[in-house]
């Protein structure tokens, strides 16, 4: 059967990570603001890979709902990765095709490659085994390919190497495709008899060669078989994916002026000719449109910015936060579950949430929609072309319409006509000379006790 035929995978996830010092599962340590195995699952969708059956540990319900609605099967005894793959049989049973096996740690396998991996099943061969390869700089303690005649003959684990097998440099990623007629009668004959005692996966190529079945060998990059088995192996994987998302924004025409100083999540959506200023981070769920200039020091989650959008700095987006065409964001803002409609501007030290602000409002500094009560959020509603003045609360749920001004410090808690001027009822008491009397008094109450 060719790789033309449908393809399933089976992720093994069940290891506890004991060098990540944790009691979240490892594939749920997060790059970019996805978890790890949530990249794997990314890149098996966009090849139409399916079904998926997940591999986990006993207690892994967090992995198991993070990977819903794909099937899961649970390794209660760490026997090893052969062991492993056949708990995923039942959940596969019927299913004819090729299956690829990988790992929930390793997150940035590419989708050329398993693309890679599918045209060597249509090779003239058609070997049963595709195991991916590579070349890294230290071998190390990898399992070792044994080529022979252009075909892979067998993997031998560093532990159980000889000598001679220990100098070949091209080592096993653990990343297989197998033909699902032949992989689960290979699983069944491997045996514990090695220096770990476990039922090794790669074993099946030693088993398939002895069946008279024809196995090969795809070789993959480095960056992208990088396992991460521990923090610092985790910032590493950062570093490599941001470097990685930078390239890319700049590549399709976004300007970062300190490109080493922006992050983003696996998800971001960055338009052409935005500029980003330093020290920017994009949380999940971010998009953002042509023409937005993103000012240093600012922090988005689940935010639209629309064409023309000017933010920051110090801005901070959470989420449901739209920001419209033309629309300005200032220094210390934060914007919550709320709309600022075309041109509108809430330029300093305001916080908005649950609420819309129409066309060309203006909100003035220190504004706040007290949106909450203690018990419930209700909603603001802004009109277009309003003005608010200046450190005004506006108590939710309330409706400022059209055309309508607060003046500074206002407490607005009925609705606002349009057009209508909304002020606070006390009147300004100016008391002539009383500043300068009132400094005399002080004065000298002071000099009495510095005498005694």
């Amino acid at each position: 059967m060719s790789s033309s035929s449908p393809t399933a995978a089976v992720v093994l996830a069940a290891g506890i990570g004991s060098r990540m010092k944790s009691t979240l599962p490892k594939g749920m340590h997060q790059i970019a603001g996805r978890p790890m195995i949530g990249h794997v699952l990314a890149t098996l969708a966009a090849e139409t890979v399916a079904p998926v059956v997940v591999v986990v540990g006993p207690d892994m319900d967090v992995l198991s709902q993070a990977v819903a609605p794909h099937k899961t099967a649970v390794q209660k005894d760490r026997l090893g990765t052969g062991h492993a793959v056949l708990q995923a049989k039942d959940a596969l049973a019927g299913f004819s095709g090729d299956i690829f096996v990988l790992y929930g740690d390793v997150p940035f396998i590419s989708a050329e490659t398993l693309r890679r991996m599918r045209r060597a099943r249509d090779a003239a061969v058609m070997p049963a085994v595709v195991v991916l390869g590579f070349t890294p700089q230290d071998p190390g303690a990898y399992g070792r390919l044994i080529v022979e005649k252009g075909g892979l003959e067998r993997i031998v684990e560093a532990k159980d190497a000889t000598p001679d097998e220990l100098k070949v440099g091209l080592c096993n990623s653990g990343l297989m495709l197998v033909d699902a007629k032949h992989l689960w009668e290979l699983l069944a004959a491997v045996q514990n008899t090695n220096a770990q005692g476990e039922y090794y996966l790669t074993d099946i190529v030693g088993l398939a060669r002895k069946k008279g079945l024809t196995c090969a060998v795809v070789e993959g990059g480095a960056d992208e078989l990088l396992g991460v088995n521990s923090r610092a192996e985790l910032a590493s994987a950062e570093a490599i994916f941001q470097q990685k998302m930078r390239a890319a924004a700049m590549a399709n025409g976004a300007t970062l002026t300190a490109p080493e100083t922006v992050f983003f999540s696996a998800d971001t959506q960055i338009g052409r000719d935005v500029e980003i200023g330093p020290f920017v981070v994009f949380g999940p769920g971010v998009v953002i449109d042509d023409n937005v200039t993103i000012k240093g020091f600012c922090h988005f989650e689940g935010a639209h910015l629309s064409a023309g959008a000017i933010v920051g700095p110090y801005s901070r987006l959470r989420p449901g936060a739209e920001i419209g065409t033309d629309a300005h964001v200032g220094n210390f803002v934060e914007v919550k579950n709320a709309t600022l409609e075309q041109g509108a501007k809430v330029n300093h030290l305001s916080y908005v949430g649950d609420a819309r602000v129409g066309a060309k409002a203006n909100v003035g500094a220190g504004t706040i929609t007290a949106n909450y009560n203690g018990f419930s959020k209700s909603h603001t509603d802004i009109g277009a072309g309003a003005s608010i003045g200046s450190n005004t609360v506006l108590v939710a749920p309330v409706k400022i319409g059209d055309g309508a001004m607060t003046g500074a410090g206002a407490v607005v808690t009925k609705n606002v006509p349009a057009d209508a001027l909304a002020v606070n009822s006390s009147r300004q008491d100016v008391r002539i000379g009383f500043a300068a009397t009132y400094r005399e008094i002080k004065q000298a109450e002071k000099d009495k006790k510095a005498k005694k």
